[in-house]
């Protein structure tokens, strides 16, 4: 007999051997009862636990008021009210079980187990561990097995027979192969699937990639920035303005993050959410996000227990789809193989709570889904039009109980919202934090002085550094710095000036994210470098939707605008932007490069001139002198966009005369920008020329950066010799003077 209650517990042992351990956090008794049995159960609230009899094992646990009966020989249950009850565990809490040969125990809500087994069987049944469980240990000796099916960021040791519903691939650390294992419960069928997704997920084909040049996924991916925020307009214009740390710092700041797994948790009602929309601007990382999540899931690591299948649909195939014209089954459309046809269509039928469609690109459809009317999808086998089922799954007027990730750009995802059933959760990829940045590198260059080196540099450079929050540009400053890092020369050795990776971004944007454009494409980077030079001429990062029409068509096939709704008291209003200010700074000088009016340059330089409060414009002149490097001319043909002719001329003109100007007048930071905007030509003849009109370079009490020396160092080599070199209050590091020491045996004077 017991007799329980939450505060006043009465436990009463009876039996041969019976020894008791009373423990409670505030009034909890324990029996335990039997031969050789010691038991410690440790709950937060009111638990008890009496374990009768011979081979008896039950564990009943409840929050409120429970009762626990044990009755007769061989009994084992566990009762668990109110829904399905997770139990929780204490990180600090550790129990101790030793059990006779051939004695079975039910055990669970612990943190820590050490289950030492003698002779023949012990099974332990943890129910539901969830991820607070950090670091449990179950080890089995003697010849003992564990049984533990659920656990999670677990080290088990011995001789483990591990039951699951799930595939699982178990690797140690971050090993580049994985090894399926056959699991009891699991289909043959369900295993081939897992393993075909793995061997199709697990690389990825770069954009400088040769054929068979693939990539492993876990070699690129890095954890993204991802927010479930609409962000005002003042956040974003300040987001948007910003440059270096401080943008990094006011977004780790101003958002909180949240990842993956926490897409289907429940929301602040209790709901969960049948749709995620998943929405960033190109080259943002949507894509590799959804390759990323469907890979985790099919070697054992993500949402094991809410899916028992993900099919990943891609819209860019669904487009050729559409333009066959044929008739398609649902089960057609979603199976990624005929073989796996079967399997596909018995999940759907049994179990379709637990099936997750993904669909990449929603913004890259070619076709109306709109339009098409629920009624003309009936069923999973009926032949129907590919758009007409697209529509069917994302309205849920079939496979209701299915849930659905949908990626798309801003610039589509109010009209997904408007298809997509209910209950919706929206988030959105904001790129790289400065953490991601730092471990995109490390996963790149592998090698840690490179890497390492390769970062330093970019940090000094703040227009770069801000940029790489977009991986893409991450991408493009890697594999720039790491093969010349690799060839140890200096990076003011090569092409690589911040216009030549902003004109590499460019063309990869247009080449590969780029469908269905609504002008050709000379008009387009025009009608761009208009918008940004009105912009710029007011002083303007945000854009209202009728503004942005007056120059660009369709505003919404463009990568290199960002679309989002802002509330506006009863209404919503479409407001569009740059990605960042540095791409609006690039497209004006594009606008300018590309203008044939002479004298849109000249006005622009005298502006500089006789206007010190144009500081604004000076990102502009710098970008306008990378955009006249020849090599960087070429790219631009590639593009088609015609030249000024005269520009360059124009622009050698003035920089000699800035710097003829400025020399004695103790301006060390336009003295400087001249630096920067010699080596974003980075022609050396004309570099030379205009060195030697620098009799006395000084610059005094400015802070010097490592690019800052780069530029410095690059100019200096392309001059036979400098009368006087004064670096007064510069912060010139020893670090720094040995950047500088190739290039200082030209200087007749150095002083610091």
């Amino acid at each position: 007999m017991l007799h329980i209650y939450r505060q006043s517990i009465l436990c009463i042992c009876i039996l041969y051997y019976v020894r008791i351990l009373y423990i409670c956090r505030q009034s909890i008794l324990y029996i335990f009862i039997l031969y050789y049995v010691r038991i410690l159960y440790i709950y937060r609230q009111s638990i008890l636990c009496i374990f009768i009899l011979y081979y008896v094992r039950i564990l009943y646990i409840c929050r409120q008021s429970i009762l626990y009966i044990f009755i007769l020989y061989y009994v084992r249950i566990l009762y668990i009210y109110r829904q399905s009850v997770l139990l929780e565990l204490e990180k600090s809490t550790s129990a101790s079980i030793s059990v006779l040969s051939g004695h079975c125990l039910c055990y669970s809500n612990i943190s820590s187990i050490d289950n030492t087994a003698y002779g023949r069987h012990v099974g332990a049944f943890l129910a539901s561990v969830p991820s607070e469980a950090l670091a449990a240990t179950i080890s089995a000796q003697g010849g003992g097995h564990v049984v533990a099916p659920n656990v999670s960021q677990s080290t088990i040791q011995g001789n483990i027979t591990t039951i699951s519903h799930h595939h699982h691939y178990h690797s140690t650390g971050n090993s580049a192969t994985t090894e399926p294992t056959q699991e009891v419960g699991q289909t043959p069928m369900i295993s081939q699937l897992k393993e075909w997704i793995c061997s199709q997920h697990e690389t990825v084909q770069e954009y400088n990639s040769l054929p068979g040049e693939d990539v492993l996924l876990t070699d690129r991916y890095t954890q993204l920035l991802i927010v479930e925020k609409h962000r005002q307009q003042e956040e974003r214009e300040k987001e948007i303005r910003i440059r270096g740390p401080s943008f990094f710092g006011a977004r780790t700041m101003e958002y909180k993050s949240t990842t993956v797994e926490q897409f289907f948790r429940p929301n602040d009602r209790g709901d969960v959410p049948k749709a995620v929309i998943l929405q960033g601007n190109s080259g943002h990382g949507k894509s590799f996000t959804t390759q990323k999540i469907i890979l985790d899931w099919a070697s054992g690591s993500l949402y094991q227990d809410q899916f028992e299948l993900i099919l990943h649909l891609r819209c860019n195939e669904l487009n050729h789809m559409f333009k066959e014209g044929a008739k398609k089954s649902v089960v057609d459309v979603v199976s990624c193989s005929e073989k796996c046809t079967p399997l596909v269509l018995k999940n759907l039928k049994d179990s379709p709570q637990k099936v997750l469609f993904i669909i990449d690109g929603f913004d890259e459809l070619q076709f109306p889904v709109s339009e098409i009317h629920k009624s003309s999808v009936k069923d999973l086998s009926t032949p129907a039009p590919v758009e007409a089922i697209l529509s069917a799954l994302l309205k849920g007027s079939v496979l209701s109980e299915c849930f659905l990730l949908v990626s798309t750009r801003p610039t589509a995802s109010d009209k997904l919202s408007k298809l997509l059933k209910r209950p919706q959760r929206c988030t959105e990829i904001l790129g790289f934090s400065e953490e991601g940045v730092r471990q995109y590198f490390k996963r790149f260059c592998k090698d840690e002085q490179v890497w390492n080196k390769a970062l330093s540099s970019l940090k000094a450079n703040e227009t770069l550094f801000t940029s790489c929050f977009i991986p893409v540009i991450c991408w493009i400053v890697c594999t720039v710095f790491k093969e010349q890092l690799q060839k140890n020369v200096e990076m003011t050795d090569g092409l690589e000036t911040t216009t030549s990776i902003f004109v590499h971004f460019v063309s990869i944007l247009l080449k590969h994210h780029c469908q269905g454009l609504g002008q050709p494409l000379p008009d387009l980077l025009r009608s761009l470098g208009q918008l940004a030079e009105r912009g710029i001429r007011e002083q303007q990062v945000l854009f209202e939707k009728e503004s942005v029409l007056s120059t660009v068509s369709d505003p919404a096939s463009v990568p290199f605008l960002c679309k989002f709704l802002l509330k506006e008291r009863v209404e919503m209003k479409e407001m569009f932007s740059f990605m960042h200010l540095s791409f609006q700074e690039f497209f004006t000088a594009l606008h300018y490069t590309s203008d044939q009016d002479e004298e849109r340059v000249k006005e622009l330089l005298r502006s500089i001139e006789q206007h010190e409060d144009r500081a604004h414009l000076l990102p502009i002149i710098q970008f306008l002198f990378g955009l006249s490097n020849v090599k960087v001319m070429q790219d631009l043909r590639k593009l088609k966009l015609k030249h000024n002719p005269s520009m360059q001329a124009q622009l050698k003109e003035w920089v000699i005369k800035l710097i003829e100007n400025n020399e004695d007048s103790g301006k060390s930071d336009m003295m400087l920008f001249a630096l920067h905007c010699l080596y974003e030509l980075h022609e050396e003849e004309f570099v030379r020329r205009a060195m030697e009109a620098w009799g006395v370079m000084t610059f005094d009490s400015i802070p010097l950066t490592r690019t800052d020396c780069w530029v410095l160092l690059y100019c200096l080599q392309c001059c036979p010799t400098i009368r006087s070199l004064q670096l007064t209050d510069c912060n010139i590091t020893a670090e720094k003077l040995r950047m500088l020491q190739p290039a200082l045996s030209r200087c007749q004077e150095l002083r610091r």
